[in-house]
């Protein structure tokens, strides 16, 4: 946490643009999509594709991070902040998981995937602007879809073959598609109870 703080006064002293960060954040997620993607006509290099799309995922999330810390320590808001905090978190998410089902062999796949974890997003967004608090619950929020996506990745980059046997790449990246489908989909139920309980909470 201390490590984070000293960054994010460090840009905040270069006077670094928190909406410039979001857009970084954007540009790394995109990337990430596309060296997952192109790890299935590049087999020779789809090593180090994996451990750079994953590296780009963790750096997608430091971005969504120091935005708002850079924000707050500089102290300056802009009028399009919240678009440029959320729009491309979206995008970000969609670029990944499309690119993760096109390497699994299954762009639709990784689709569905991206149009859940939108979901998600957008219950929050909906119960936020109806008054109640936001909602960044999981079991299947931004941090664990990308925590789960970093570790296929590594693990497809570093494993032995002889182990990925086991369980073939293609069959991996459906199976984490898959689990993200099904537990975005209940994080998005999650909130939205959450949200009605505690507008209907706020209304007696």
């Amino acid at each position: 946490m201390r490590l984070s703080v000293a960054i994010a006064n460090w840009l905040a002293a270069h006077h670094a643009s928190p909406n410039g960060i979001s857009i970084a954040g954007l540009a790394a997620g995109a990337l990430a999509g596309l060296a997952f993607a192109l790890t299935l006509n590049l087999p020779d290099v789809a090593r180090w594709l994996w451990l750079a799309g994953a590296l780009l995922v963790q750096l997608r999330l430091a971005a969504n991070m120091f935005d708002g810390m850079v924000a707050i320590a500089r102290g300056v808001t802009s009028p399009v902040g919240e678009l440029y905090n959320e729009i491309p978190d979206r995008l970000s998410d969609s670029a990944v998981l499309i690119g993760l089902g096109i390497a699994g062999g299954d762009w639709g796949l990784g689709a569905l995937a991206a149009l859940t974890a939108m979901a998600t997003a957008y219950v929050r967004a909906v119960g936020k602007a109806a008054g109640a608090a936001s909602d960044f619950g999981g079991p299947m929020a931004k941090q664990q879809r990308m925590f789960m996506v970093t570790l296929a990745a590594v693990w497809l980059a570093l494993a032995p073959a002889s182990l990925q046997q086991a369980m073939p790449p293609s069959e991996l990246l459906r199976a984490v598609l898959m689990l993200i489908i099904v537990l975005a989909g209940l994080t998005a139920g999650r909130r939205l109870r959450h949200i009605a309980s505690a507008l209907r909470g706020e209304r007696k």
